[in-house]
């Protein structure tokens, strides 16, 4: 299994890397075009702004890429919110692969933003198989609310998408990198799809 983790120049690479090799699990990280089109899957990690990673996506010519492909494709956190059609963080318009948009959580007493720490993730999902239950580590200040593509579902302060698919398209708004035993059977199951 050839697997390319996209260099969007946002995110925390080494860990989902070190993630992939406990696995077993050769990767690249990479933004060149021609080893991105020889993957088999691909993951699209991102960490900070959705502005920032539209102007690194479009610096890097991979936008009109990631809209086409027809690999599976895994986003993990903001990689999962720039799937969609655009962001309230900074009034960001994203990559429109999936119809939905990312909105920021609204302040509520009894809750603290970013949401960040370990939440319970319910799901029947293949992607979740044998994880419906599980806890997954979520860091985050914008969510997906709940949608036509919403494969997984989470609470914290409302309920919002844990994770959604459209096509050979996934995301995850969590990070299976930082969440023990069940992010590798997450990945696994990625890998195995």
């Amino acid at each position: 299994m050839n697997l390319a983790i996209i260099d969007t120049g946002c995110a925390n690479l080494a860990s989902l890397k070190f993630a992939l090799d406990r696995l077993g699990q050769k990767s690249i990280i990479t933004h060149d075009l021609k080893e991105l089109s020889q993957a088999d899957k691909l993951l699209l990690p991102g960490v900070g702004t959705a502005a920032k990673a539209m102007e690194n996506l479009q610096a890097l010519n991979l936008e009109n890429f990631l809209q086409t492909t027809t690999k599976p494709l895994l986003g993990i956190c903001l990689g999962m919110q720039i799937l969609g059609n655009f962001s309230q963080e900074l009034e960001q318009e994203t990559l429109k692969i999936i119809d939905f948009e990312t909105m920021k959580f609204k302040q509520k007493a009894d809750f603290t933003f970013p949401h960040m720490g370990w939440n319970q993730v319910s799901s029947t999902h293949e992607l979740f198989k044998g994880l419906n239950g599980a806890y997954f580590y979520f860091v985050h200040s914008y969510h997906i609310p709940l949608n036509a593509y919403t494969i997984a579902e989470c609470e914290y302060s409302t309920k919002f998408s844990a994770s959604v698919n459209r096509a050979n398209f996934y995301g995850v708004q969590f990070h299976p990198e930082r969440s023990g035993e069940a992010g590798e059977v997450l990945l696994k199951n990625f890998i195995s799809m």
